[in-house]
């Protein structure tokens, strides 16, 4: 018995199974969207003098009020228009949660544990990324609905707008570095110097497209309710919507995690006492700055109104461009000086 206890102990913890099940993957995940979903919804209550959830696990102020709507998006009925294109219809909320889960397997959990190492992995996982603009647009396509096509095609012209920003603010620190690898990107800021320290204006830049990139507030445009209707998602359902409505809470989580990566040291400087447990433990300090990276990004919803959509696309391309490139010639000036 204590054999096959080692045996599957020993392959949990393989990182080829570790990494996409565990951590950064799905068990964690559902942790952070657990708590992120809960902490908005509670502080957006908070600011509008609402209570917010509170009746599922009342000792805890609602925790677990995710949970119920998860199992109700499980029991309820997912209904297919009669005219839309129905493996499109069905494929494309699947499809768009895979897209903003599946850069995790590129994303070390420490210096000596990862599913996937490569000397270019900062731009693997950033270019799977860019697959979740082009579910968005199949999923507004696929409805055969006005609605949803407007939503579709407003996150596509978003996706122009932050997209290349984005690439430009991380391959900024990525020369600064000398490496795309993520294990000696965070290698290089050991001893608290840190990223955000030797480039502000990559962090700055890339921090807001983070939050420009997943609808958080005040760029929750492709789903603006008040104008038109749910977007992209207007004729989804049952567990189809809440696959489409958890795929920005997981790019936020991986875009968080990628953040902390390069501006915030990583898991740098680790506890020692986390040095001791294991190669996995100095995850938790990724995952720690990770969330109150989030935690920022859920705030914003509370004191910001949402912009419309040409006011966006201003600031992706007249604001955040010439920031990007700014932050690389920054990155070339401090190279240059040593």
């Amino acid at each position: 018995m204590m054999e096959w206890l080692e045996k599957i102990l020993e392959l949990l913890f393989s990182p080829w199974l570790f990494v996409p099940l565990v951590y950064p993957g799905l068990i964690s995940v559902f942790i952070v969207l657990l708590f992120i979903i809960w902490l908005e919804r509670k502080v957006a209550a908070k600011v509008q003098l609402r209570y917010g959830p509170l009746y599922v696990l009342k000792q805890l102020g609602g925790a677990i009020q995710l949970v119920a709507d998860l199992l109700r998006y499980l029991f309820a009925e997912p209904i297919v228009p009669e005219e839309a294109d129905r493996v499109a219809f069905v494929m494309g909320p699947i499809l768009l949660f895979a897209a903003a889960y599946l850069p995790c397997v590129a994303i070390p959990v420490s210096g000596s544990f990862y599913a996937f190492r490569s000397d270019i992995s900062l731009l693997v996982s950033l270019g799977l990324l860019t697959l979740v603009p082009a579910a968005t647009l199949l999923i507004g396509w696929a409805s055969n609905n006005k609605f949803s096509l407007i939503g579709g095609l407003r996150e596509g012209y978003l996706s122009m707008a932050y997209e290349i920003p984005l690439l430009l603010s991380a391959l900024s620190m990525a020369a600064l570095y000398g490496t795309m690898d993520l294990v000696k990107i965070v290698e290089h800021q050991s001893g608290f110097s840190w990223g955000i320290l030797r480039n502000p204006l990559a962090a700055f830049t890339f921090l807001l497209l983070c939050f420009m990139s997943t609808s958080r507030f005040p760029f929750e445009i492709a789903e603006a309710e008040s104008e038109i209707v749910m977007g992209p998602y207007t004729e989804y359902s049952g567990i189809l919507y809440g696959l489409a409505m958890g795929a920005s809470y997981i790019k936020l989580y991986i875009l968080s995690i990628i953040f902390s990566l390069l501006f915030l040291g990583g898991w740098e400087p680790c506890p020692p006492f986390l040095s001791r447990i294991g190669p996995v433990a100095p995850g938790l300090v990724v995952f720690v700055k990770a969330v109150a990276i989030m935690c920022v990004g859920i705030f914003l919803r509370s004191v910001y109104p949402r912009y419309r959509i040409d006011q966006a696309i201003r600031i992706g391309w007249h604001i955040t461009f010439p920031l990007s490139i700014a932050s690389v010639l920054l990155s070339l000036g401090v190279m240059w000086v040593g």
